[in-house]
């Protein structure tokens, strides 16, 4: 089962220019250009996860070939900055509108800049606003948006960029392979909770 997985899941870097997938497809991914690996080194991992909790619980599996992916803004500012480049304000200007026509369920963000871009887009309002986005504040705004999810509207899921290099140690290797299985497993579970609203899958 898990090379099915990987074989149904696996995103090639080189495949994916500015956009790829199904802009109808209700998970949608928001990459930085400076990043293009994000996809290969973050959720690929998680996504991995994803695939196999979804098929051990639900015997089903997501056609993630169909996910959204799209490339965001390599800079939008600071965070308290309101006057933004004109091609950053352009920028959420087409994404908020295509966020309006197609509706998309769950965007998934990596790192700072996505984050802030898309919080931009969808006029997310915090309780605490940040002058900047940290490690810390970015897993507190996934662990609120993972509790507050809701299927009738659009809703942000931000990552931390946490990448697992060959150099890394084996403390860190395993401390990486955890982080992604709690993030994939909270993912998880709200596809299973919703699986009957979410057009996902195969």
């Amino acid at each position: 089962m898990p090379s099915l997985l990987l074989d149904n899941y696996s995103i090639s870097v080189d495949s994916m220019m500015k956009e790829s997938g199904d802009r109808s497809f209700p998970i949608w991914l928001l990459v930085n250009p400076k990043y293009p690996t994000d996809v290969l080194n973050i959720w690929n991992p998680i996504m991995y996860e994803i695939q196999d909790k979804v098929y051990r619980k639900l015997h089903a599996r997501i056609n993630s070939r169909n996910i959204y992916i799209k490339n965001a803004v390599s800079n939008i500012g600071r965070v308290s900055n309101t006057s933004n480049e004109s091609e950053a304000n352009n920028n959420i200007a087409m994404l908020k509108k295509s966020v309006s026509e197609y509706q998309p369920k769950l965007i998934i963000t990596f790192g700072t800049i996505t984050t802030e871009f898309v919080r931009r887009v969808l006029d997310t309002r915090l309780e605490k606003e940040p002058n900047y986005w940290s490690t810390s504040n970015l897993g507190d705004e996934f662990e609120r948006s993972i509790a507050n999810f809701d299927i009738t509207q659009t809703n942000w899921i931000p990552l931390n960029r946490r990448t697992m290099r060959a150099t890394t140690s084996i403390k860190d290797w395993e401390e990486g392979k955890g982080h992604y299985h709690d993030v994939a497993t909270k993912i998880a579970d709200l596809f299973i909770e919703n699986k009957d609203s979410l057009k996902i899958w195969i």
